[in-house]
């Protein structure tokens, strides 16, 4: 049974703490709080600023491994869309008897249909879309119009100097994407707010040499399906094509 002497100092406690209580001044009532805990064998609490809380390596790895496991697949979705869009160009090239006319390539910035060897879309040294090319276009402009991914459509020229009207192979370039573009707008229905035309002249070659092969591959042009896909997700893409099967 508690004595008189115990009775007393307790309510001699708790006539203290709700004294404290009532004050405002913030830091005798922690003093107090300390004072009693440590009287009664309890160790002082702190408080504890959490704005400076810095995550255990650990949880941090965590944390970080979820984001880029979201990004990939997130990455791997984009692919299957892009790959699911170069399934049905294909398909509507090898319907109208035009298979092997374009190259497909998936990368960070998308799907490139590329429209290689220029000679066979356009007459030397013109801009004018050949009958092959307008047919060609026109089964990839069929698919093209029900995506509402943005295009760039992106002329290239080999290292030759051309001749009269174009003074440079800019002009030469430039020309001939903006005829592919003005064919897919007009003659095959894309919005026209989601199209542009660029002309890069020689400078973006991808073959080496001078020989008659890598002179054609280079003069081309690309049909760019850009990703919607965020910068993160789009720059994993390449890895995700790397590590898929063959096929």
């Amino acid at each position: 049974m508690a004595s008189y002497l115990d009775m007393i100092t307790v309510l001699m406690c708790l006539f203290i703490v709700l004294f404290a209580m009532s004050s405002v001044d913030q830091q005798k009532f922690e003093q107090l709080r300390d004072s009693l805990a440590t009287g009664f064998g309890q160790e002082p609490s702190e408080d504890v600023d959490t704005a400076g809380l810095v995550l255990p390596e650990e949880l941090q790895a965590e944390d970080g491994g979820h984001a880029a496991n979201t990004d990939l697949a997130a990455a791997q979705a984009e692919v299957d869309h892009l790959e699911e869009l170069r399934s049905r160009l294909e398909g509507a090239l090898e319907a109208r008897g035009l298979a092997g006319t374009a190259e497909f390539v998936i990368d960070d910035r998308g799907l490139t249909v590329g429209l290689v060897g220029a000679e066979t879309f356009f007459q030397t040294n013109s801009t004018v879309l050949s009958d092959k090319a307008v047919a060609v276009l026109d089964a990839l402009g069929g698919v093209l119009v029900e995506v509402d991914n943005e295009i760039s459509i992106e002329g290239h020229a080999d290292y030759r100097a051309p001749v009269a009207p174009f003074p440079t192979n800019w002009e030469l370039s430039s020309g001939r994407a903006t005829q592919v573009l003005r064919h897919l707008v007009e003659a095959d229905g894309l919005r026209g707010d989601r199209v542009q035309a660029v002309g890069f002249g020689d400078t973006r070659p991808i073959a080496e040499g001078t020989d008659d092969a890598a002179l054609a591959r280079n003069r081309r042009v690309d049909i760019v399906v850009l990703s919607n896909a965020e910068e993160e997700v789009r720059a994993l893409i390449p890895s995700v094509t790397a590590a898929a099967p063959p096929g």
